[in-house]
C-alpha cells in the first residue's frame, strides 16, 4: 500500500553543511536531483529555509532547518512489489520492479521506492540508478558517509553490474565492447534523448561511456543480450544499443519510434504504438551486482531473476 506521507520533509544541514551554498548542499545530500534542478525547486518555493523562501546561493549555518514542501498533485499508480535482498548495517540491496521510480521527480513523490522504504528504514541514499521502467538491483546507503564509500567503490571498478536486455534485430554473435561517448542526440526533438558514438563530438559536451555486450539467444528476430557496465552514465545501455541499431523492446524513448514518447507523456498512445512496443515497459533488467563490500571487505553477490513480463520475449 502507498503510504500517505506528510507533505513536508525536514532536514538540518549540521556541521557538514556549515558554510555551503544551499543548492550545493541539496545536490550533495539528495543526489536524485542535479544542482540545477534543486535551484529550480528553491526558486519555485518548494525549498524553505527556517520557514521562509530563500535563494539557491544562500550560505547555510549548521543549526538551520531546510523544509522540502511537496507539491500537492495526484500521482500515477506504480508497482510496489519490491523485495529486500540484503539488510546490512550500512546499506540495503533492493530488487525493484519495473514501473516504479526510485526517487521523487516530476509527478512522483510518495509513489517512489525511496518513500515506500522510508516508514521501515528511514532516510536512505540511492547509490546506483535505474530508470523507472527498468527492473533489478539497486543499492541504498543508510548515511551520507556510507553513500560516499559505496559510490567510491562503484567508481573504482570494484563493483560489477550486469543487465539483461531484449532488443529488436539479430545481435552479432561475437562479444562487442562499445567504448566511446554519450551526448545529446543531435537529431531528436526530445531534449533528454542521448546518442552514443565511438568518436568524441567536436561541439557537444560528452561523457565517456564503456559497455560490454554478449549475445545470449535470438527468438523471432528479438535478441536477448547480456550487458556489463564499466561506466555508469544516464541512459547508457539504452542509448548505446539504439545508436548501434538495436533498440530495446518496449522502450518509448529509445525504441523503433521515439515519437511514441511524446504520445505516452500526453496519455495518447495508440494501439499501433502498443503493438510496436510489444510489452508495456522497456525490456531491461539489472540481474546481478557483485562487489567487494567496502565496510567488511567480503565479496558479495546480489541476484535478481528475470521478471515474468520479460520471459515472454524469448528463451531464458
Amino acid at each position: 500500500m502507498i503510504p500517505q506521507e506528510k507533505r513536508i520533509i525536514r532536514s538540518t544541514p549540521g556541521p557538514d553543511g556549515q558554510g555551503c551554498r544551499l543548492d550545493a548542499w541539496l545536490a550533495a545530500r539528495f543526489t536524485y536531483r542535479s544542482r540545477s534542478e534543486w535551484q529550480q525547486a528553491v526558486r519555485r518555493g518548494e525549498i524553505v529555509l527556517n520557514g521562509e523562501r530563500t535563494r539557491p546561493a544562500r550560505i547555510l549555518h549548521g543549526d538551520e532547518t531546510v523544509d522540502f514542501i511537496v507539491p500537492d498533485i495526484p500521482e500515477p499508480p506504480v508497482r510496489t512489489d519490491f523485495r529486500i535482498l540484503a539488510d546490512e548495517p550500512q546499506y540495503l540491496a533492493v530488487e525493484k520492479p519495473g514501473n516504479l521510480p526510485i526517487h521523487p521527480s516530476g509527478r512522483f513523490f510518495n509513489h517512489t521506492l525511496l518513500m515506500l522504504l522510508r516508514p521501515e528504514f528511514g532516510e536512505l541514499f540511492p547509490v546506483n540508478r535505474l530508470d523507472r521502467e527498468t527492473s533489478g538491483i539497486i543499492l541504498f546507503a543508510r548515511t551520507p558517509a556510507a553513500a560516499g564509500k559505496l559510490s567510491a567503490a562503484l567508481s573504482s571498478g570494484s563493483v560489477t553490474k550486469k543487465y539483461v536486455a531484449y532488443v529488436h534485430g539479430v545481435f552479432p554473435s561475437e562479444p562487442l565492447r562499445a567504448v566511446g561517448w554519450l551526448f545529446a542526440d543531435p537529431v531528436s526533438p526530445i531534449r533528454k534523448k542521448r546518442h552514443f558514438s565511438y568518436d568524441k563530438p567536436l561541439s557537444e559536451p560528452a561523457e565517456s561511456s564503456d559497455t560490454e555486450f554478449r549475445l545470449l539467444s535470438v527468438t523471432d528476430g528479438i535478441s536477448k543480450i547480456e550487458c556489463r557496465l564499466h561506466t555508469g552514465r544516464l541512459h547508457q545501455i539504452r542509448a548505446t544499443l539504439f545508436s548501434l541499431g538495436f533498440p530495446v523492446v518496449g522502450d518509448k524513448l529509445y525504441g523503433p519510434d521515439d515519437t511514441i514518447f511524446g504520445r505516452f507523456s500526453d496519455g495518447k498512445m495508440t494501439e499501433d504504438d502498443k503493438k510496436l512496443l510489444i510489452i508495456e515497459r522497456q525490456a531491461l533488467h539489472a540481474f546481478e551486482l557483485k562487489m567487494t563490500d567496502p565496510f567488511d571487505g567480503k565479496e558479495k553477490t546480489f541476484d535478481s531473476p528475470l521478471p515474468a513480463e520479460l520471459k515472454v520475449l524469448g528463451s531464458e
